[in-house]
């Protein structure tokens, strides 16, 4: 597996991983031509040092994993950083072969160079699995999580 930052050209694969599931699907517009509004998205990704948008390619240099990791400037914690991780996918005919776990480890990593002192990420709860996963992987259910949509 190879971890990189992506690039423009890795955006549909990327949005395909992203619509690609029950939550997915009901969010998500990937249709060919890609709207533009993803690529503006990856733009501003890009264009922000505290972003790192990452996939993961096969031996193949097939996309087959992506992730998106945050780093937070805060005041609390003596002026720490804090890392989010966010929209954690892996290609649906190679889940199960370990991939999310060396993403997970290779973001814990990534953090601990940025020299983050939390690292944290929120997922669904009609996602039994995956919080199943995270919790295997030494993430705790610390905190409750609120959200309020705005459109």
């Amino acid at each position: 597996m190879n971890f990189r930052k992506a690039v423009e050209s890795d955006v549909p694969s990327i949005v395909q991983m992203l619509a690609d599931d029950v939550l997915g699907s009901k969010r998500e517009n990937f249709k060919v031509p890609l709207p533009e509004e993803y690529h503006k998205a990856f733009r501003n990704i890009c264009a922000d040092s505290n972003q790192e948008l990452i996939i993961v390619e096969n031996e193949e240099l097939e996309v087959i994993g992506t992730l998106q990791l945050s780093f937070i400037q805060y005041l609390t914690y003596r002026g720490g950083i804090r890392a989010q991780i966010e929209a954690v996918r892996i290609r649906k005919d190679v889940r199960g072969h370990g991939i999310g776990k060396a993403m997970l480890v290779w973001a814990i990593d990534r953090a601990r160079e940025r020299k983050a002192h939390i690292l944290q990420l929120t997922t669904d709860k009609k996602r039994p699995t995956a919080i199943k996963f995270y919790q295997e992987l030494g993430f705790d259910a610390t905190h409750e999580g609120m959200k309020m949509h705005l459109v």
